[in-house]
């Protein structure tokens, strides 16, 4: 057993990928580039966008701004080794590279369920209590609950890095997906496991149902309230204002939830990888252009923070 841990530790693992003949890795490779490169310059366009427009100095783009920023953590952690794989064909990654990828996965798909349930419940305390929005979403409270968050996600990544580093791996070296995914590498193990399936477990019920289930509790609640509103031009407003996050919300957890809850078959290998790459690629490039298409403070705020720079430009 020790043999097979030495193996790992020095051998690494095989990223087996996309099973696509040569003549396609070129057009593969430019695809992932244009993804990995949109997304990145687009929640970089929110962030900065946030923190030059004061318009923008809220409580729901104060989140956004953290989602944003963990959208860029997680494609950048994944997406260049793919593409570096789809170029040189190579498919060898590192263990403690593998192990990078398992903490960076696992802080960014814990802290997206812990922002989309926060940014759920600051739309319900803005539809539904909005004389005591300002005193319940304080400055203080945000700025305390990211902190929390990140601490917490990255403290969970540790502990699933530090619990992977001691598992041995000595079925296969080859991992039928294009990273280091838990899952996956569990699958390849021949140690005790059991730690991490409870913790695994834990994660499921605690930060994934929870939060969604409290995502799903706001949105009902802000229904009940449209449903009381007589004025169609309200409940537009209100529906406006919900409608981006949602969209997000559906896209997140719509994915996450085919990729892991959809059961395991022998055909399956192929269509996991092209919903991963949905889940991984796609949606963190989508999140910025929900926001900022269907959201007129996005909009208003992009042509402000234009026109001063213009202005600035002109005066020098």
């Amino acid at each position: 057993m020790e043999n097979a841990l030495n193996s790992t530790m020095n051998n690494g693992f095989h990223l087996l990928a996309f099973s696509t003949s040569g003549e396609y890795s070129w057009t593969i490779f430019f695809g992932l580039s244009l993804m990995y490169l949109m997304c990145v310059t687009l929640n970089i366009t929110i962030i900065v966008l946030v923190c030059l427009a004061h318009q923008l100095h809220t409580p729901m783009y104060f989140f956004l701004c953290n989602l944003a920023a963990q959208d860029i953590i997680f494609v950048s952690a994944v997406l260049p080794k793919l593409m570096a794989i789809t170029l040189t064909g190579d498919p060898r990654i590192s263990f403690h590279g593998c192990i990078i990828q398992v903490f960076t996965f696992a802080v960014c798909v814990d802290l997206d369920f812990l922002l989309l349930a926060t940014m759920g419940y600051d739309r319900y305390v803005a539809i539904c209590m909005p004389l005591r929005y300002h005193l319940i979403m304080n400055t203080r409270l945000c700025v305390l609950l990211m902190v929390t968050f990140w601490a917490f996600c990255a403290a969970n990544g540790l502990c699933f890095s530090l619990l992977l580093s001691h598992v041995r791996f000595c079925k296969s070296h080859d991992l039928n997906f294009f990273f280091c995914d838990i899952k996956i590498m569990l699958g390849i193990s021949c140690g005790d496991i059991t730690p991490i399936v409870k913790l695994v477990s834990f994660e499921a019920m605690f930060i994934g149902f929870l939060p969604f289930a409290l995502t799903v509790s706001s949105y009902i609640r802000i229904t009940l309230t449209m449903l009381r509103i007589k004025t169609s031009a309200a409940r537009l407003k209100i529906f406006s204002s919900c409608s981006s996050h949602l969209t997000v919300v559906l896209l997140f957890c719509g994915t996450s939830l085919s990729l892991y809850m959809k059961s395991d078959s022998g055909d399956s290998g192929e269509q996991n990888k092209l919903l991963g790459l949905i889940y991984v690629g796609l949606v963190p490039m989508v999140n910025p252009v929900v926001y900022s298409l269907r959201n007129r403070q996005i909009r208003s705020a992009t042509k402000t923070v234009y026109a001063q720079f213009m202005a600035k430009k002109v005066l020098l």
